[in-house]
């Protein structure tokens, strides 16, 4: 691909969005970014606030459902590289609202594949789409079972999974039939700056500095394996500028933790980097709660052909990147305010946590 690449981030406003963003204009000096978001929670305008990026980046709040607005951002932009983000993308809100998490990552994907079609013949030789999409289309893992690769079946066992699954065959259907340029990428579990606190590892910094329990689902013994949403970005931006289309890349981090352990290693940091006042450990505010339907055991990646083909490599280990952002968060007071304001956030937290019993 040429220089000067006008690039459209779709979900620009979500955890990794933000974060590919600033990745992108840091990399490439000619790059100029156009990203797109519903704004559908409050907490995202404090996080765009906070971003303060250059000159270089342009915000359009719309709808990826809206395929006219699609086209007319990709025409007017002239955009010649795609990363599609926009996604519902959290399991427990699937379970509740499965129909919403449907219309948003297939119809909307769906929607943005048809208005990068109806441009594509225009600018044919300068233009890429990289779908976005997760390790949870494969299922779960057996404990000794290898990790997913680019091979492994899709198995996907909640609302969420089955909707990014159907994006992705979508996606895959449309490079075929159409003859569009178009890779998709798979990802481990990502943490890092900005990372709205629904999932686990911002809910437990979330809610220790709060001086609130620390719930975990079930025995705490699911393992996952954890990604610095920094090396994603490094991955998707080698994925998009050094990959075929038609091609499949998986980016894993190789730090399969469990649960349990993971918060346990949170608490220490926040015991070293910002004590309690009465002097006791944050791990003291543990507590299991019932665990969620359907929750998955293991997730793993091979990330053999990334690193083969791409010469990517997760630069960033499990305990510094637990460290770094442990202190983001020490100093986002005031995008911690913005969410605890937001009673959108304080419902989620009742209906998911609130009515379940403790389990010993």
């Amino acid at each position: 691909m040429r220089d000067g690449r006008r690039v459209l981030v779709t979900g620009g406003a979500g955890f990794i969005g933000l974060n590919l963003i600033a990745y992108l204009l840091a990399t490439d000096p000619d790059l100029s970014v156009v990203s797109v978001d519903i704004l559908k929670y409050g907490w995202q305008q404090a996080s765009l606030a906070r971003a303060a990026f250059p000159s270089r980046h342009t915000f359009v709040q719309a709808d990826i459902l809206n395929q006219g607005a699609m086209t007319q951002i990709l025409k007017d932009h002239h955009i010649n590289l795609v990363f599609h983000l926009a996604a519902e993308t959290h399991v427990d809100r699937s379970i509740h609202s499965p129909e919403e998490f449907v219309q948003t990552n297939v119809v909307g994907t769906l929607r943005i594949l048809e208005a990068f079609r109806s441009v594509y013949g225009e600018r044919r030789e300068e233009m890429r789409f990289c779908h976005v999409s997760t390790d949870e289309v494969f299922g779960t893992l057996g404990q000794d079972a290898p990790a997913f690769d680019e091979e492994t079946c899709y198995a996907p066992r909640s609302p969420y999974a089955a909707s990014k699954a159907g994006a992705d065959h979508l996606a895959r259907a449309y490079q075929v039939t159409y003859d569009l340029p178009i890779l998709v990428t798979n990802c481990s579990n990502n943490y890092g700056p900005f990372q709205y606190p629904e999932k686990l590892i911002p809910l437990m910094i979330f809610n220790a500095l709060a001086g609130k329990p620390l719930p975990v689902y079930g025995d705490g013994k699911q393992k996952r394996d954890w990604l610095h949403v920094g090396d994603h970005c490094a991955g998707l931006w080698l994925a998009a500028t050094r990959g075929l289309p038609g091609e499949t890349h998986l980016f894993g981090g190789g730090e399969e933790t469990e649960n349990l352990t993971l918060v346990g290693m949170l608490c220490r940091l926040l015991d070293e980097m910002r004590p309690r006042d009465d002097g006791g450990s944050y791990a003291g505010l543990i507590y299991h709660v019932a665990d969620r339907p359907g929750h998955d055991r293991r997730y793993a990646v091979d990330s053999s052909k990334a690193r083969r083909d791409l010469g990517w490599a997760p630069q960033m280990g499990l305990e510094e990147g637990l460290r770094e952002t442990v202190g983001w968060y020490l100093n986002a007071g005031d995008w911690l305010v913005a969410i605890a304001a937001d009673g959108g956030f304080q419902d989620w937290l009742a209906t998911n946590y609130g009515g379940r019993e403790a389990t010993a």
